[in-house]
């Protein structure tokens, strides 16, 4: 007959019967002494340490572990009220959940009404979709498209006349201080066939 080993619940049970049977503080290596029967003494402790079942404090170099039963009581108890509370709140949103969907459902019963809107909508749905693709088929031609290039059109010419005009400026101003104007235009690269885009 094998012999079975312990549980991890099992052996969370005796590590905490140790701590409340002495009402001690231990370091790791003094647990290890104590409960041999535990396999894998420090994932225990650090089981209970997660479940707030054994505190743990370092003090100086080294780690030291304790649970006293009243201690045990009142984690429980806080668990306890903490998980309530938790379990109120869910069920507060379950009845307003409820209570929307019930809201949300009425005025959609299956009637004969309903079920011709419905019918209906999926037709003008089609419809639509393929007006869209009739649409997508004349391409450049698209109104909207043609309005947007349109305006993207007069946005680039706008800039085009500012930077002419900009141009026109510098170089009048470099006349006025004595520069060649075939120079200047010669150092900028405008040609003679340059011509001013508000004309």
């Amino acid at each position: 007959m094998s012999k079975r080993g312990l549980s991890m619940e099992e052996k969370k049970t005796k590590m905490l019967e140790i701590f409340h049977d002495t009402a001690e503080f231990y370091s790791l290596k003094e647990l290890e002494k104590i409960a041999p029967m535990v396999q894998s003494v420090k994932d225990v402790l650090d089981d209970l340490v997660g479940d707030s079942l054994v505190i743990m404090d370092k003090i100086g170099t080294g780690n030291y572990f304790w649970s006293l039963p009243s201690a045990a009581g009142a984690t429980k108890h806080a668990i306890l009220a903490k998980t309530t509370k938790e379990l109120e709140g869910i069920n507060s949103k379950i009845e307003e959940t409820t209570a929307a969907l019930e809201a949300a459902q009425r005025g959609r019963e299956d009637t004969a009404e309903r079920r011709k809107l419905l019918a209906q909508l999926d037709e003008l749905n089609t419809t639509s979709l393929s007006l869209k693709a009739e649409l997508a088929a004349f391409g450049a031609a698209d109104p909207v498209r043609y309005e947007k290039k349109k305006e993207a059109i007069k946005v680039c010419k706008d800039a085009a006349v500012r930077w002419t005009d900009n141009t026109l400026i510098v170089l009048q101003y470099a006349s006025g201080l004595g520069a060649e104007d075939a120079q200047m235009r010669g150092m900028l690269g405008i040609g003679e066939d340059w011509d001013d885009l508000k004309v």
